[in-house]
């Protein structure tokens, strides 16, 4: 029962770790689990698993850790829904061209705003170089069709 016990432990380890890489995804609940029952294994080897204790001694350690854990991931959840941009919602907003933007061409990118990753797929009436501040005057999509704001470039890379 030993390495059961060992083994236990480092598969609830094992779930631990990736549970830390890839949060949210509720697999540190059965590596709590397996992580205790491991424990118990070890510290009580002469112990038959099979028995009529042991639903009582898994409810005993399950329940407390499924709380527990329940209790954990509130507390970290984030309070609200996250926000979502509705392609109509951009229509009238300003960003800057990440990707040169062309005309009759969705390979352009536009950054609108604080917004997190690539931007925007963007097309135009006219080439539009990377850098230069446009306008976003409707979206077809999962792409917008922007206009040149003004001449003069934002920034550089």
């Amino acid at each position: 029962m030993m390495t059961w016990g060992i083994v236990l432990i480092a598969i609830g380890i094992g779930l631990f770790i990736f549970e830390a890489a890839d949060p949210g995804f509720f697999i540190a609940v059965p590596g709590g689990v397996l992580f205790t029952l491991g424990v118990i294994l070890l510290a009580f080897p002469d112990y038959d698993i099979i028995s009529p204790w042991t639903p009582v001694i898994v409810a005993v350690v399950v329940l407390p850790m499924m709380f527990i854990s329940l209790m954990f991931y509130r507390r970290i959840s984030p309070p609200s829904k996250p926000t979502t941009t509705m392609t109509t919602s951009l229509e009238g907003k300003k960003g800057i061209v990440v990707k040169e933007v062309q005309p009759d061409n969705i390979t352009g990118r536009v950054k609108v705003g604080e917004e997190i990753g690539g931007g925007w797929s963007a097309t135009a009436d006219e080439k539009i170089e990377e850098g230069e501040k446009v306008r976003i005057k409707k979206s077809k999509g999962v792409h917008v069709v922007v206009e040149r704001l003004e001449k003069n470039r934002a920034y550089k890379k």
